[in-house]
């Protein structure tokens, strides 16, 4: 009787290891974060720190995002109605990259490093810059850009006051009287036609999201993009504020499990021709610390057998005296 209820208790023991290994990948797995840069070379008169360079550690989701660029980083001036007319410029520009993730700002070597000093330069060379390291996924089906406008919308309490919305063709944006876009050039044309007419007190909204668009050359990285679309509106005259977004990567069969997305499709070519085997830091740690679990479950199952097994044996306590012939 005392045996089966060891053995109940050992089986008992087994399942619950067995329990908490199974919930071991949720436990260990990193949420997956992207970077995003606010800067202006202009000045905005929105630092309520009194500093120029800010850096914001939480780990946001998108609509805190939103609502953060507003109120920390000024933009409540530039798009919605109601604020102070004074402080604006010709062009808020919203970059939405790719690639970029919150592991890649530590590496010492980035397979885009024009892209990573482009920022740098930008957030210590601008008249006020504030960077969110840590912006995490967003639970719901919804696109980093359109999550962003309709978060400016939600949030300016008068509405916005842009003066046009304009989106290039790869974005996946919702709303009404917004101007598609098809291209750098187009980008180009843009600003420049509204230079031309420009008014003042009157911002543009302009939305730019690297890859998915025919028109766009594919040799050339995210740091030349932006480059050349940062060069544009200083040759324009323009005054602008930027704010580079990268999205985290999202699995579209199953989007509970982002990290794991996150490995597979990470460097993938927009075509989704190349895959990628490249196990950086974060993927390292995590198989380092599953292979030391499994192996750890192993070794105490083999332990709880043996115990069990010894046990088992049932040796008498008492031998009788052999009898003499």
């Amino acid at each position: 009787m005392a045996a089966r209820e060891e053995m109940e208790g050992v089986k008992a023991v087994l399942l619950a290891i067995v329990f908490t290994a199974a919930q071991l990948p949720h436990v260990l797995s990193f949420p997956t974060t992207a970077p995003a840069f606010l800067w202006s070379p202009h000045h905005l008169g929105s630092s309520q720190y009194g500093v120029k360079e800010v850096v914001d550690y939480r780990t946001i989701s998108l609509k805190n995002l939103a609502k953060s660029v507003l109120s920390e980083g000024g933009w409540s001036n530039l798009v919605c109605s109601g604020e102070d007319l004074h402080q604006n410029v010709d062009v808020a520009f919203i970059f939405v990259g790719r690639k970029l993730q919150s592991s890649d700002i530590s590496k010492t070597k980035y397979l885009d490093q024009a892209l990573l000093d482009m920022l740098k330069l930008s957030f210590t060379s601008s008249n006020f810059s504030m960077a969110f390291p840590y912006v995490a996924a967003s639970d719901e089906d919804d696109t980093l850009e359109n999550s962003l406008i309709s978060g400016f919308a939600e949030n300016c309490g008068h509405g916005l006051k842009v003066n046009h919305i304009a989106y290039l063709d790869s974005c996946s944006v919702n709303g009404k009287n917004l101007k598609k876009l098809q291209g750098l050039h187009s980008v180009h044309d843009f600003v420049r036609s509204k230079m031309e007419a420009r008014v003042s007190g009157q911002t543009d909204l302009i939305v730019f999201c690297n890859g998915g668009s025919e028109e766009l050359d594919p040799t050339q990285s995210e740091g030349e993009v932006l480059s050349e679309l940062i060069s544009s509106l200083e040759q324009s005259g323009a005054t602008y504020a930027i704010l580079y977004a990268s999205e985290p990567f999202r699995s579209l069969q199953y989007p509970t499990h982002s990290s794991l997305s996150r490995f597979l499709a990470e460097d993938t070519s927009s075509n989704g021709s190349a895959n990628s085997t490249f196990c950086d830091g974060v993927c390292q740690i995590k198989t380092s610390l599953l292979e030391g679990v499994f192996v750890g479950i192993v070794l105490l199952i083999i332990l709880i057998s043996g115990l069990c097994c010894m046990m088992g044996i049932d040796t008498p306590t008492r031998f009788e005296t052999p009898q003499e012939s």
